[in-house]
């Protein structure tokens, strides 16, 4: 499934909103809700750069912890591990671009999920 600008896609922590699409790369909008966490993953086919808009982000790649906060960036190269957590009591909103041949909603291995969802 590729994507397309204007998409939505609900989820247990949030949502995500698909900006700009363009050659090699998306902008996504990225939610997350006060107390909640993406799953800890990895992607085979792109890299991604996370910056935080809104509220207060912790951020791990490979093992590392950060926390950041507006305006601060994060990268995520191809293959590292990393999860998006929300650290604040309000809404944390990303700006997450990713770069690649291939972009695909389905591009991910979950390692651990709050939700009970696994990989395929």
């Amino acid at each position: 499934m590729s994507y397309k600008k204007g998409e939505v896609g609900q989820r247990p922590w949030g949502y995500w909103r698909v900006d700009e699409v363009g050659e090699g790369f998306i902008k996504k909008t990225i939610a997350v809700n006060p107390n909640a966490s993406l799953s800890l993953q990895s992607h085979k086919h792109r890299s991604e750069k996370w910056k935080v808009v809104g509220g207060l982000a912790e951020a791990t790649v490979n093992g590392v912890t950060r926390v950041l906060k507006s305006q601060e960036t994060v990268e995520i190269p191809v293959n590292a591990i990393h999860r998006l957590k929300n650290a604040g009591n309000e809404l944390l909103i990303i700006e997450e671009t990713q770069f690649g041949e291939i972009l695909d909603e389905n591009d991910i291995v979950r390692y651990e999920d709050l939700y009970g969802r696994v990989s395929e």
